[in-house]
């Protein structure tokens, strides 16, 4: 029998919504909660897991994960002991009545415990080109590489840092906004910012080698790597760090950066040292040091006053920069448009 195709077409999406209708109905029938006696959720906390059955049904079985991974709640009872922090998928696999059916709670596992708080010490003070508006800061070999941004002015360059004498530069096209930089396997990976763009050069000849796109982080900011070269890290203005595959340089997975009371976001220029990236905040006379594997902020380093030791103009802006020297074993902090480069030790309060 011939039908025309507009009742074929209507006959698929009607099929196709009673599908959709059908699931939905039956996710409805459950639903889950969570009772803790705290405001916040941290890592290792006991939370209570509710599941409200709405129809009576018979459940044969209930099976938990936790962002994808299986956990055992006895008695209702669930441990948090996550490998990251941030937002999870506390997910329930429900099975009733030979049917199965998934409900999802999302739950916010935050550090145990409060950041401790660091301030500096100045060791050295150097030259810095006044006109760097500084977005990525990397010693490699004892020798520093710096990006700088703003549209026309967009850079990078190699520097030394005693003298502030660029040794090595080149520009970026009029229209992008160049961004944070690492330098791995003797290439440098450099972020714009709104472009959605990033660049590979040549270490040495400063010679673009290739482009590559932006996944699911909004935005460039911020870019440094582990020593074991397993990851580069991205930041992106967000509360997330991404992970990217040094080869591929796709987006393999995030951490999200959080205290004991909040998730936090605004990492932006980052640095990696002994399991902890550095990450200035932006806007901000401060810097997060962030544990690399869960996304806990262990500490801030309060960098209030280096601003007032630079020359004061109108195009004076942020704190932005932050290198670690494994020569010196010393961090180096600047700012965008400012003239000095401080060398610090990073002590706590």
């Amino acid at each position: 029998m011939y039908l025309p195709k507009f009742f074929i077409i209507s006959f698929l999406i009607l099929s196709a919504g009673a599908c959709d209708s059908n699931r939905i109905q039956k996710n409805a029938l459950f639903s889950l909660s969570i009772i803790t006696p705290d405001k916040e959720i941290q890592q290792g906390n006991m939370i209570e897991v509710e599941l409200t059955n709405k129809k009576n049904k018979t459940i044969d079985q209930v099976q938990y994960t936790l962002n994808g991974k299986s956990v055992e709640v006895t008695d209702n009872k669930l441990t948090l002991n996550t490998e990251k922090l941030g937002i999870q998928d506390l997910k329930a696999l429900i099975t009733f009545e030979g049917d199965t059916v998934s409900v999802t709670k999302k739950i916010t596992v935050l550090a145990n415990t409060p950041p401790k708080v660091y301030t500096y010490e100045i060791l050295n003070t150097y030259p810095h080109d006044i006109k760097a508006f500084t977005q990525g800061l990397e010693f490699h070999n004892d020798t520093l590489y710096e990006s700088t941004g703003r549209k026309g002015h967009s850079s990078l360059r190699k520097v030394d840092y005693k003298t502030g004498k660029v040794l090595q530069q080149v520009d970026l096209a009029d229209h992008y906004f160049g961004e944070g930089i690492t330098i791995m396997d003797q290439k440098i990976f450099m972020l714009t910012w709104l472009g959605k763009k990033g660049f590979v050069f040549d270490l040495n000849t400063f010679e673009q080698l290739e482009t590559f796109e932006y996944g699911q982080s909004k935005e460039g900011w911020g870019l440094t790597h582990d020593p074991e070269q397993k990851h580069i890290y991205k930041s992106d203005g967000s509360d997330k760090i991404w992970l990217l595959n040094p080869q591929t340089l796709e987006e393999v997975s995030f951490i999200e950066t959080v205290t004991n009371t909040s998730v936090f976001n605004k990492a932006n220029e980052l640095e990696y040292v002994d399991g902890k990236i550095y990450a200035n905040v932006y806007l901000k006379d401060s810097a997060m040091i962030i544990d690399a594997q869960t996304g806990a902020i262990i500490g801030v380093i309060d960098f209030r006053g280096l601003k007032n030791k630079v020359k004061q103009h109108p195009n004076l802006d942020v704190l932005n920069g932050i290198a670690y020297n494994p020569t010196t074993k010393t961090f180096f902090v600047t700012g965008k448009n400012w003239d000095k480069l401080f060398e610090v030790n990073i002590k706590e309060k």
